[in-house]
């Protein structure tokens, strides 16, 4: 594939810039598309409608790259967890949470995390490369060969943020009607709180649902767990949310992973409800999922449950996300690691 232009990195307007430059019509951008992300073509033979001089001109200079899984576990509860290799020996990981017929696909957009959360598995990777367009669309189609999904979530290895130059075309390719037709309903970014990113993902895709990963609620405790807050701390996080052009009635989520002993009192969740009262908001309460080489704890039902009901009882929309995938190396990285070693 050295030297051909993998179709896969490019939306619908980059493919007809694309051709023009080869001095072909326009609308056969449309035609190629539609052969990629709604046929499953894997190569230019297949578009019989497509002149064979054109295919043959294409398969010279361009190609439609793919992605197979190396390893696929599934838990008790239907989650599957993907580790596809990429052409260059890294590794990434995919999870399909199932939940009646609303399956979710939880993607990765970065081989390793240069982020460096405590509490997460893939930052001890660190950052190796950012990810193409084409390797993040390809986890999606790899595993859409097998399952119908519903949801797409950027909330596997890496930080999206960190990679908007092709997480944004990913995106674009995501919800283009001629692409893979997702809602911009079902398609959510994950951050840990890089704030000039976030400006940019709202002027170029502001259709899309963001996830803001929070996980405390002192500028104190963020520093420690999230090395992001020292320079972008809950004050400015926290606007950049608010100005974040929310289409019609959504609301930012927001992540908390709990961790034991750490940020799940009553008191921490006064302080998130006070953090959070002007921005239309939903929260995720997520168990810490110990790991090894990690010395944070999970934290106990009884401290979950009264975080919950605090919140709930005063009318925020909050749901506490079941560990899923917990027998089959659940956190992100997990399967790497473990199959690394």
């Amino acid at each position: 594939m050295t030297g051909k232009t993998d179709l896969k990195n490019l939306t619908l307007p980059a493919l007809e810039q694309f051709l023009q430059g080869k001095g072909k019509e326009r609308f056969r951008a449309t035609q190629i598309f539609k052969w990629i992300y709604q046929q499953n073509a894997h190569s230019f033979e297949e578009m019989s409608n497509i002149s064979k001089e054109l295919r043959a001109e294409l398969a010279e200079t361009a190609c439609i790259s793919d992605l197979e899984p190396e390893a696929v576990e599934e838990g008790s509860d239907g989650t599957r967890k993907y580790l596809f290799a990429l052409a260059d020996g890294n590794a990434v990981e995919a999870v399909l949470i199932p939940d009646e017929g609303r399956n979710t696909l939880c993607i990765s957009s970065q081989a390793g995390c240069a982020m460096g959360c405590e509490f997460c598995l893939t930052g001890t990777f660190k950052l190796t490369r950012n990810l193409t367009t084409a390797e993040i669309i390809n986890q999606i189609m790899a595993v859409r060969r097998e399952f119908d999904i519903r949801n797409i979530v950027m909330m596997g290895m890496g930080e999206p943020l960190h990679n908007l130059d092709h997480v944004i075309p990913a995106i674009q390719i995501m919800i283009d009607g001629n692409g893979l037709q997702f809602s911009n309903r079902r398609v959510t970014v994950s951050t840990c709180g890089l704030v000039p990113e976030m400006e940019r993902l709202g002027r170029e895709v502001p259709t899309v649902n963001l996830a803001v990963s929070l996980n405390a609620t002192t500028d104190e405790l963020r520093d420690r767990i999230m090395p992001v807050n020292r320079r972008y701390p809950l004050r400015e996080l926290l606007r950049a949310c608010k100005e974040f052009p929310l289409p019609g009635r959504r609301k930012v989520t927001f992540e908390y992973v709990m961790l034991g002993g750490l940020n799940d009192t009553l008191e921490d969740a006064k302080r998130l409800l006070r953090l959070i009262s002007d921005i239309p908001n939903k929260v995720n309460l997520i168990p810490f999922n110990e790991h090894e080489g990690c010395d944070l704890t999970a934290p106990t039902r009884a401290a979950v449950d009264a975080f919950h009901k605090y919140l709930i009882d005063r009318h925020v929309t909050v749901i506490t996300r079941d560990s899923r995938g917990g027998d089959i190396s659940a956190a992100c990285g997990q399967l790497k690691g473990r199959l690394k070693k």
